[in-house]
């Protein structure tokens, strides 16, 4: 007996396998797979590397700021730098030092500045002599404040580069999002990069990166 070919079934499964190998590329990916995933990898890669900046106050020093009265993020945040820095016991060697310098009035009205503040620690780490040096030099003292000070209200996002200050040098600030430091030959002590404790807290006139070391001014 003839056995005729049952063309019902034979010419789907021909189509599909048909349609099966089209839809492969000579690697066995499917068409455009393989270049569809490359960007995807590369975005988030490139995505990973850039560190998002922080919008409010950021850092494990934070914590020491009280968490309300005058010295608290909302209270310093009505009180120019000078008097906000007053109320936050941590850093009341830096208010020492700008008292000594008669810089109280300079901090307080100069509009739009950038305050790179030495936390307690960074003064205290000082020799007692060394220190006590710089708090009876005027004119050396007001160096070393000034050159804490940038000119204009700078964010996380801003604040690494290289920056004119209040002194007429140049500070450099490393990093991106909350890692930001200052390199350890730019420091007074010269033995550790500076780095943010707290930083992004705003008073009336300034915003304020309190730090855990003493700059150096530049050689004049």
């Amino acid at each position: 007996m003839t056995h005729r070919p049952r063309s019902g079934v034979l010419l789907p499964a021909v189509a599909a396998l048909a349609l099966a190998l089209g839809a492969c590329s000579s690697d066995g990916s499917p068409d455009g797979a393989g270049d569809a995933a490359a960007p995807s990898s590369s975005a988030a890669e490139s995505t990973a590397s850039a560190a998002p900046a922080p919008e409010g106050p950021f850092g494990d020093g934070c914590a020491a700021v009280p968490v309300e009265g005058e010295g608290s993020v909302a209270g310093m945040a009505d009180d120019p730098v000078a008097t906000a820095a007053a109320s936050n016991p941590a850093l009341s060697a830096l208010v020492q030092a700008v008292q000594a310098a008669s810089l109280v009035e300079t901090f307080n009205t100069t509009p739009d500045i950038t305050v790179l503040a030495p936390a307690n620690p960074a003064f205290e780490a000082l020799p007692a002599d060394q220190l006590a040096a710089l708090l009876g030099d005027t004119a050396q003292l007001t160096a070393v404040l000034t050159h804490h000070v940038i000119p204009g209200r700078l964010g996380p996002a801003e604040l690494a580069g290289t920056h004119t200050t209040l002194n007429n040098d140049q500070i450099t600030v490393e990093g991106s999002g909350t890692d930001l430091t200052v390199a350890a030959d730019a420091t007074v002590l010269g033995q550790a990069e500076a780095t943010v404790l707290c930083g992004n807290l705003q008073t009336a006139n300034a915003t304020v990166y309190v730090i855990d070391q003493v700059l150096a001014p530049a050689e004049q």
